[in-house]
Order: structure tokens, then C-alpha cells, then sequence
């Protein structure tokens, strides 16, 4: 059980004892004065005023987030007396009282010792440790007191009193176990054992508040699977399952009750030390030790004759006295761990100064985003696309945000945000939105555009209103002929979901005349079976392999590979990123369709869009 509730538990039933001693031996202190035993009667009450007072203290001196190990050990030591003591004074009360048989007084000697037994059961069952002795303490004098009347009820009622406590310590013991049962499953991960989420954020703020007063530090290690899901799609979720088993089973084995560990979710798990450190130490102890977790990590997955072969991204933070929340001290370990997947994976980071001012930073875009949309700060802009004629056939719509406070936004950082915080759906709504009003706009004016790309995130593409927004947006704005020459450009990494799924969605969208590209071509999703598969109408090739044209001739042949492969399955291939006469020359000689990048114009607002366009129109006439 959580040993702050645990405790915490313990601790209240101390109040209670307390109150439930002092009012009954008031009355045993008027059954001794009616019965010429007050001075036996006075000495008891008096032993249970002190033993209440040392309660008391027990009580008071109770600080779980300041009390170590050993404070804590000793503290329930003391607790485990005071209940054997004041329990033991109610069995004496007992034994005084039931030698009274003239008054009838052992009557109520029996039924209060009885009753105290069934308050000993309910009050102490969090403790197998304490109920079990308390209950002895309490019963046996009534099974002996029972032997002692030498008569057949008498051995018929210490036979009872055995039974009675069996039962009591049956219905305390089912108790014990059903709330430590709960307590396990509402703490513990169902498939690996480890502990969950919910508590390891617990114990962390728990550990947060122990170092508070402390210029100790401890580390955390958040840990990520690299390329897990290719797993689970590959082999099923079933293998996928025993190798997080396996997983688990490596870091509790190398751990060693060293450091509490939990399952976060998916393939993620965390660790942190349970030693304190100083500071310096503490980033060396963490990174010792999460190069050699890695390397265990890394060795070979025998599941059901699969040798499997992963790797892990560790993100490390250690935590001094200047942290005051868990989830803020998780968040910058998990963007440690992120800048290691975004460094090639099977690494470790360490959080630093630099990261902590980019989480500032980050944070800071975080919230003013929120306002953006609302404050007419996210604006679009276009870019021209040209044919091999170099006449403007379309243009790809682009986002920009100028915040008052942050200046120019990089459109990587707020959607990247965006798609982390779910606001990609309002923004993606907007952007759509706005594009088409403008379509409609350029059409109304004669602009003579033959497509009109607009980019759709992958949250955004698979959430349960995008059909039905695009739809509606379509009816609201554009005609039979504007909504043909609409293009979502979407990116490969939305081919790590199912690709019927993806199709579905697709072809519905198409089925209303809209077409499809695949943004950032080449960049490590796809797959000649996927292209296949998925009815896109467009390939586009990525900036990352245009820009180093001339310097790299592996980009050269990964260029020239594209555009044949876009040949044999019919589709338009679009180059972006186009700078230099050379990047277009290669190109052009290779058989690209279309082009865009600085060499023929920067994005551009609506109207400096429009002005491009005409005087393009007037050159060329």
C-alpha cells in the first residue's frame, strides 16, 4: 500500500482510540465507585490519560514529507506500542471488571470487550502486522475467562469466543487483501507489473518535497523504444506486448530495487534514482547509468523465434531543491528525450541550461498561440508554382504567424505545437478556410491557376470532423471547377498509420474532386508497395535533397530515382526548395513537372501573389 496513505490511515485511527478510551472509562470509573473498587478504577483511567497523551504526541510528531526511512520506521514503531498498549488496558479493564458477578457487571465487561474487539478489526485492518496481536490481546482473556467458569456453557462459550475471532480475523484479513488488490491495480501497469503513470507522478512530487529543504539532487530517466510501432504493425500486437515484457524485465533486473521505474504508456517508461546526490555527481551517476541500461537494451529480443533488434532514446534530468512540480520535471526530461530521437535515436540527453531556455521559449509559444487565431495574427501566404514553361500554373498555401510579442514564428515550431496540443485542428480549419476564400477570389478575378496546394497535417487528416469540414467548406466557397484544382499535400510520416485507412479517407475526398500529394518525398516512410497502394495524384519532392544539387551525388541519384518512379506510376512530380539555376537546370533535364522555390519567387501575400501573377501574364504576352 502507498506508504503516506498507509500511514496517514494509521495515523487517524490514533484521534479515534483516543476518544473511543476516554468516554467509556468515565463509566468504568462510575461502575468502580459504585462498586467499592474506585481506587483500581482511578489507576486504570489515569494509565489511559497518559497512554492518550503519548497518543497525542504520536500524532503530532507524524511529518511524512520531512521524516526519512528511519524517522518513518521509528515513528511507527512507537504507533504499534501506543495500540498494543491501549488495547492491553481495555483487556485489563476487563479483567477487573468481570470478577464482578454479584452486580451483574461482568456482563458489561464481556459485551464492551467484544465490542472492542470488532472496533480492533475495523480500525487496524490496514496493518496485518498490528490486528493480528491486537486480536489475541483482546479475545484469548475471553475464551480463558470463559474456561474458568467450569461449567459446559462456559467451554461452549470460549469455543465461541475462538470461532469469533477467526471471523474477526477473516473479515480483517479479506479487507487487508482487497485493499491492498486495489490499491495494486490502480497503481501498478496491468501488462508489465511496473508501476503506473498515476503513481509515479505521485512519488515524484513526493521526492520533489523531500529534497525541498535539501541541497541533495536526484536524477530521472524517461526512455522511449525506438521504431516500436514497426513492431506491433509487422508482428501483431501480441509479440509487440512480450517485448515490452521483456523490456521491463530488463530495467527491473538491472535496477535492482535501486531506483522506482514505471510504464508511462505505449513503449515509454521512466526511472529515478533513489539515492540523493549533489549536483555534479548526480549528472554523472545519471548518465553512467543510462549507458549502461542502453547497452542492455540493446541486446538481441528472442520472442517466439523472432530475433528482434531495438534500440532506445533516453532523455536524463536531475532534480535539486528549485523544483517545485513533477510534471514540469517530466516534461523537460521528455524533450531531452525527443532532441535524442531527433538526433538519430539510440542516444541519451541530458537536460541543460540551453534546453531549459528552449522549453521557455517553447512554453511561452505555447500559450501565446492560443490567442493567435483569435487576434488575426496567423496569416497566409503563396508561393508560385511554375510548369516547365515557367508560366505560374499554382501555388502552394503557407502559414505564417507575426505574434506583437514573439516577432516571426518558424512555422516548424507553432505547428509542431499545434499538432502536440490538439489547436492543429482549429488552425488546420482556419488555414483551409481562408484558402478557399481566397481560390474563390482568384477565380472571380480570372486568375487562371491549375492547382492550388494546401497542407494537411496527419492529426488533422485522421480527426472524426475533417470530412465533414472540408465538405462543408468546399459547398460554402468553391464550384465544380475550383474544387478540382484543390491539392492536400499531406507528408509521408502519415504512412506509419494503416494504409487502408488512409485510402479510405482519400478516396471519399476524391470522390469530390479533390486531389492528393505526398509533401517531403524521400524522406524515409516510403515504400514502392505504398506508392502503389496510396491514390495520390502527385509526388513532391523534398527541399533537403534539392538544396544539395551539385555538392551530393547520392541526392542526384535519389532525385533521378523519384521522378522515374513517379513515371511509372503516372504521377506529377513537383520540386521545391529550387534556388539556383543549376538546381532548375537538373531538374528540368531529368523531367520534373513542376517547380518552386526563391530562384522564381519568395511566398507572397494575397496581393503581391496577384501582382506576380499578371506581370508574369504581361511577360510572357
Amino acid at each position: 500500500m502507498n506508504k503516506q496513505k498507509f500511514y496517514g490511515f494509521l495515523r487517524k485511527q490514533i484521534l479515534l482510540m483516543i476518544g473511543l478510551s476516554f468516554i467509556p472509562g468515565l463509566a468504568y470509573i462510575g461502575l468502580g465507585w459504585m462498586n467499592n473498587i474506585i481506587i483500581p478504577a482511578l489507576i486504570l483511567y489515569t494509565l489511559v490519560i497518559l497512554v492518550s497523551v503519548w497518543g497525542w504526541m504520536i500524532y503530532k510528531d507524524y511529518e511524512f514529507d520531512e521524516m526519512g526511512k528511519d524517522d518513518l520506521e521509528n515513528w511507527y514503531r512507537k504507533l504499534s506500542y501506543f495500540f498494543y498498549i491501549i488495547f492491553g488496558l481495555w483487556t485489563l479493564a476487563f479483567i477487573l471488571y468481570s470478577e464482578e458477578v454479584a452486580n451483574k457487571f461482568h456482563y458489561i465487561a464481556i459485551f464492551t470487550q467484544i465490542g472492542i474487539s470488532v472496533v480492533a478489526s475495523t480500525l487496524l485492518f490496514s496493518d496485518r502486522k498490528l490486528f493480528l496481536p491486537v486480536l489475541l490481546i483482546l479475545i484469548l482473556p475471553l475464551t480463558v475467562y470463559a474456561l474458568s467458569i467450569g461449567e459446559l456453557y462456559g467451554d461452549i462459550l470460549s469455543i465461541f469466543s475462538l470461532i469469533f475471532l477467526g471471523v474477526l480475523i477473516y473479515a480483517s484479513d479479506n479487507s487487508y487483501n482487497l485493499i491492498q488488490k486495489n490499491y495494486y491495480q490502480s497503481q501498478h501497469d496491468a501488462l508489465t507489473g511496473l508501476y503506473n503513470s498515476r503513481h509515479f507522478i505521485d512519488y515524484l512530487d513526493y521526492v520533489i518535497k523531500k529534497i525541498q529543504s535539501s541541497k541533495k539532487h536526484v536524477y530521472l530517466l524517461l526512455i522511449d523504444l525506438d521504431h516500436f510501432k514497426t513492431i506491433n504493425d509487422s508482428l501483431g500486437h501480441e509479440i509487440g506486448d512480450k517485448v515490452l515484457k521483456e523490456v521491463a524485465k530488463r530495467i527491473r533486473d538491472y535496477c535492482n530495487d535501486t531506483h522506482t521505474i514505471a510504464r508511462l504508456g505505449g513503449d515509454e517508461f521512466a526511472i529515478i534514482s533513489d539515492k540523493f546526490y549533489d549536483g555534479q555527481n548526480c549528472q554523472e551517476s545519471a548518465y553512467v547509468f543510462s549507458e549502461e541500461l542502453l547497452g542492455i537494451l540493446k541486446e538481441t529480443y528472442v520472442i517466439d523465434r523472432h530475433h528482434l533488434y531495438i534500440s532506445a532514446s533516453i532523455g536524463v534530468n536531475t532534480i535539486g531543491s528549485s523544483f517545485t512540480q513533477a510534471r514540469q520535471f517530466i516534461k523537460e526530461a521528455d524533450i531531452a528525450m525527443y532532441q535524442a530521437k531527433s538526433k538519430g535515436r539510440d542516444g541519451i540527453i541530458l537536460f541543460n541550461d540551453e534546453l531549459a531556455k528552449e522549453v521557455e521559449y517553447l512554453l511561452k509559444v505555447e500559450r501565446k498561440l492560443y490567442f493567435a487565431l483569435e487576434h488575426n495574427e496567423i496569416q497566409l501566404c503563396y508561393q508560385p508554382q511554375l510548369n516547365r514553361e515557367q508560366k505560374i500554373i499554382g501555388c502552394e498555401v503557407l502559414v505564417r504567424w507575426n505574434s506583437p510579442e514573439l516577432g516571426h514564428v518558424s512555422p516548424f515550431e507553432f505547428v509542431t505545437i499545434s499538432e502536440k496540443t490538439g489547436l492543429i485542428i482549429e488552425l488546420g480549419n482556419y488555414i483551409i478556410e481562408e484558402a478557399f476564400k481566397t481560390l474563390q477570389s482568384w477565380d472571380r478575378k480570372g486568375l487562371d491557376l491549375k492547382q492550388f496546394s494546401v497542407n494537411i497535417s496527419v492529426r488533422q487528416f485522421f480527426h472524426s470532423t475533417f470530412l465533414d469540414e472540408v465538405k462543408r467548406l468546399s459547398d460554402k466557397y468553391l464550384n465544380e471547377d475550383t474544387r478540382g484544382k484543390i491539392i492536400f499535400e499531406v507528408t509521408e510520416t502519415i504512412l506509419i498509420e494503416d494504409i487502408y485507412r488512409i485510402s479510405l479517407v482519400i478516396n471519399k475526398l476524391k470522390r469530390l474532386g479533390f486531389s492528393f500529394s505526398m509533401d517531403d518525398f524521400g524522406t524515409g516512410y516510403s515504400s514502392l508497395s505504398s506508392l502503389r497502394e496510396m491514390p495520390i495524384d502527385e509526388l513532391k519532392i523534398d527541399r533537403s535533397f534539392v538544396s544539395y544539387l551539385g555538392e551530393r551525388k547520392s541526392d542526384e541519384l535519389m532525385i533521378t530515382t523519384i521522378l522515374s518512379m513517379a513515371k511509372i506510376y503516372d504521377l506529377k512530380t513537383v520540386a521545391e526548395g529550387i534556388e539556383t539555376e543549376e538546381q532548375f537546370k537538373f531538374l528540368f533535364d531529368k523531367g520534373c513537372d513542376i517547380f518552386q522555390g526563391y530562384y522564381f519567387s519568395k511566398p507572397l501575400s494575397k496581393n503581391n501573389f496577384e501582382l506576380f501573377y499578371k506581370e508574369s501574364f504581361t511577360q510572357l504576352l
